[in-house]
């Protein structure tokens, strides 16, 4: 892989505890943004060079990616994208930055104990123009499990969700740009359309993942990262 698209410039609405002072890429889990806890993601797996799509913010995400001692050989580029500018949009304005080989897309809020080379080695297989983890999330409440009569069979705490979803860490290849333009919603058309083509195939991960989406999802990372062994955290 070339290089580690990610996207960091969104508003972060539903955490305004902390984004209306900092973007959400820049919310601390254990001392550290969660951004850098999805760089390290990839960087503990060979993946050297970054490119932030920045948006909301961004001068304080170029400001992180300036003091920040990188590792030897990383390289992180922050790139504008603009204030508004929707997912694809963001990743259709770095199209001349990836390189020409299969690359990385992710976003800037969500970690995972993925394997990354396995995750390239599904991509390669297929030969798809675009390979996207799904997931598996833990359901926000407890099951009620019901008997055919209506009665109370047992309970289930938060069980996993039956259905598959969009858990980000993306492969793809340069051949996506035939599918966006500066107002591309990525989940959207570009995605519907790929899988419209047989272009977009699902890699799935079932082990750990999060996304923070909400100070509830914060606190909950921020008490993982405190106990010995936090799930993600693969380096």
């Amino acid at each position: 892989m070339t290089a580690a698209v990610i996207l960091c410039g969104g508003r972060g609405t539903r955490l305004q505890e902390h984004t209306q002072s900092i973007p959400k890429p820049l919310v601390e889990i254990g001392g550290h943004p969660i951004v850098w806890h999805v760089m390290q993601i990839y960087a503990a797996q060979g993946l050297k060079r970054f490119i932030l799509c920045t948006g909301y913010r961004g001068e304080m995400i170029d400001r992180f990616v300036e003091e920040t001692e990188w590792p030897d050989g990383i390289v992180v580029e922050s790139v504008d994208t603009g204030l508004d500018t929707p997912t694809g949009g963001r990743l259709y304005k770095v199209r001349d930055r990836v390189g020409d080989g299969p690359f990385c897309l992710t976003y800037a809020d969500g970690v995972a104990d993925i394997d990354l080379h396995e995750l390239a080695a599904h991509h390669e297989r297929y030969g798809g123009l675009a390979t996207m983890t799904v997931v598996r999330p833990e359901l926000q409440f407890g099951v009620t499990e019901l008997d055919g009569d209506g009665r109370v069979a047992g309970f289930r705490e938060k069980p996993r969700s039956e259905h598959w979803i969009n858990g980000g860490f993306f492969c793809l290849e340069t051949g996506v740009f035939d599918y966006l333009d500066e107002t591309s919603v990525l989940e959207r058309d570009p995605l519907e359309a790929l899988a419209r083509d047989g272009q977009l195939y699902a890699y799935r991960h079932t082990g750990f993942w999060e996304c923070m989406d909400t100070y509830k999802d914060a606190v909950l990372l921020n008490d993982l990262w405190a106990k010995e062994r936090p799930p993600w955290k693969i380096w």
